[in-house]
């Protein structure tokens, strides 16, 4: 088997074991904190954090309330795109670190993208209320940290020879 090959496959298996783990977490949330089901906040750390269940129809951080195809079509989009970067990413180690990276947006964007498709709306849950922070979930996390990574590398790491191929 071609190493390339061997590369996409672990990709894929970690996109998928990623997603599963977000939408675990979500189903936990739904099922324990939504007060359609009974549910209430859970206090984690008074004044600092919480777990509370919103349901949020838009973007990161409530950006583009209701615009569900825009959203479907734009992560179908990025997550195409995100795919063929990887796929034409050098086997070298000096580039793994851009894979793993792409692999956790792939896993958020697909974890996000299962709840709109399923629930008109992405479950989120995590609440920092002492900065009263968007509140998010963990496929906001992969994407969120990967694309801040993803930047620093750019800006620190990579020159622009690594990425002419």
């Amino acid at each position: 088997m071609k190493i390339k090959t061997k590369h996409s496959i672990l990709a894929a298996l970690s996109v998928l074991l990623l997603t599963v783990l977000d939408q675990a977490s979500k189903y936990l949330a739904d099922l324990t904190l939504n007060p359609a089901n009974g549910g209430t906040d859970v206090l984690i750390w008074n004044g600092v954090f919480r777990l509370r269940y919103l349901e949020n129809r838009g973007a990161a951080f409530g950006m583009m309330q209701g615009q569900k195809t825009i959203l479907v079509i734009s992560t179908i989009l990025i997550f195409l795109v995100l795919c063929w970067v990887f796929y034409r990413l050098p086997v070298e180690a000096h580039f793994c670190a851009l894979r793993w990276l792409i692999t956790f947006i792939l896993a958020g964007a697909l974890g996000n993208f299962i709840d709109r498709m399923r629930f008109g709306y992405v479950i989120d849950f995590f609440y920092f209320e002492l900065i009263d922070f968007p509140i998010f979930n963990v496929a906001d996390i992969y994407v969120t940290c990967s694309v801040v990574i993803f930047l620093i590398l750019f800006l620190f790491f990579y020159t622009e020879e690594d990425l002419e191929s």
